[in-house]
């Protein structure tokens, strides 16, 4: 096959990756494109699927059905994509995995009445279809608006344990904050978490960091529901939060969304310092709506960034990714970006950030998207991340 200009490869027969990638508007063809530009080697395992909302989904997927019909399939949409050439919106990238090196299995399920957990739960049981070799992950994709997603996580290690480590993001609609999508082969769906597990010949890393600062005095969370954050040191929190920050009289919600992108709650956790993203707030009640559960009782703190501590943090993501490896080379990168940290760097800086992981790279294929919150557990059984860059390195 003739690669495309917007095409990478890298890797043996044994193991590889390839990513393709397509901006055509017709939905069916950027499906054929990026899929045709992904498949560059023989026995393709997997394809992961990232891409914009804004297409009609059930064709882009017939597009790559065309192209890879029986290859599994994972995706979801996306608040932009990403690959070695640069970020993007309102595109399509594939990355393919391929080799007898590499062995998969996948899964999808939905969260009925908000059972992230027990979807987690029962997608995770891929995990034990796969080979057994030394090195697995289990790469994970949920629903950005289904509600508290620290319990997919949560399910996840209760079906694998820390034997397995887990990584991935959530599902973003643009910023629309409306609803997200999730694909499994041929399949749309919303509310539910698709995996695929991945067994592999070669060391796989994840490295994780956000670039987040604390900014003032810590705040009590004196009254919470969830991923509700009604009060903040008996006031109500949306009150609190924007006293903080100097915006008292912002009442328009889409203007607060674009306030709260960068500006995130820090919390103290036995496990250490946890970022919650606010997707919104109801100005009726007066209170911060995050994507995962704020407890009440726990120290909160405003934080924020500028364009040199997010980029520090995404140059010690892809070390720690890549020492995992045991000086393997990467045959390929995946990377779940937050949206906030792409509105902190603006339009310059997420081209330097996409550049900074292609060269950790080495010019091994990239593919990520942005997300509305980022999964990443190596050791305990905490591993919910929200404004934060995680980084998954095969070799």
């Amino acid at each position: 096959m003739e690669l495309r200009p917007d095409t990478t490869i890298t890797g043996t027969r044994h193991r590889w990756t390839a990513v393709g990638r397509s901006d055509a508007g017709d939905a069916r063809l950027a499906g054929v494109e990026a899929a045709a530009g992904a498949l560059a080697g023989d026995d393709p395992r997997l394809l992961v699927v990232f891409c914009a909302d804004t297409y009609d989904l059930h064709d882009l997927l017939a597009g790559v059905a065309g192209v890879a019909e029986g290859v599994p399939l994972v995706g979801c949409t996306t608040a932009g994509e990403l690959w070695a050439g640069g970020p993007g919106d309102g595109g399509v990238v594939v990355m393919a995995l391929g080799g007898p090196g590499f062995s998969v299995a996948t899964a999808a399920a939905r969260a009925e009445d908000g059972g992230l957990r027990e979807a987690s739960a029962a997608v995770a049981h891929c995990a034990e279809l796969v080979e057994r070799r030394r090195h697995r992950v289990l790469l994970l994709l949920a629903d950005g608006l289904a509600g508290d997603q620290q319990e997919v996580v949560r399910g996840a290690y209760q079906t694998v344990g820390a034997e397995v480590p887990l990584v991935g993001g959530c599902a973003g609609d643009g910023l629309k904050m409306a609803r997200t999508f999730q694909f499994h082969d041929g399949e749309v769906v919303r509310d539910a978490v698709v995996g695929a597990a991945i067994a592999s010949d070669g060391p796989i890393g994840i490295g994780v960091r956000h670039g987040w600062r604390r900014v003032g005095d810590p705040m009590l969370v004196t009254a919470s529901a969830g991923n509700r954050v009604l009060q903040l040191g008996d006031r109500p929190a949306l009150d609190a939060y924007l006293e903080r920050l100097g915006a008292t009289g912002c009442d328009d919600p889409a203007a607060f969304t674009r306030l709260a992108l960068t500006h995130p709650l820090g919390l103290s956790r036995r496990s250490g310092e946890e970022v919650r993203f606010v997707a919104g707030a109801d100005m009726d009640e007066r209170a911060l709506l995050c994507v995962a559960r704020v407890p009440q009782g726990a120290q909160a703190w405003l934080m924020d960034g500028d364009d040199r501590s997010v980029l520090e943090a995404t140059d010690q993501a892809c070390r720690s990714a890549l020492a995992a490896l045991d000086g393997a080379p990467p045959v390929g990168v995946l990377a779940f970006d937050c949206i906030a940290r792409r509105a902190v760097l603006g339009e310059d800086g997420i081209g330097d950030e996409v550049a900074r992981i292609a060269a950790f790279a080495g010019g091994a294929p990239v593919a990520g998207f942005y997300t509305y919150g980022e999964i990443a557990r190596t050791h305990g059984i905490s591993g919910f991340h929200n404004q934060t860059l995680v980084v998954l390195a095969l070799s």
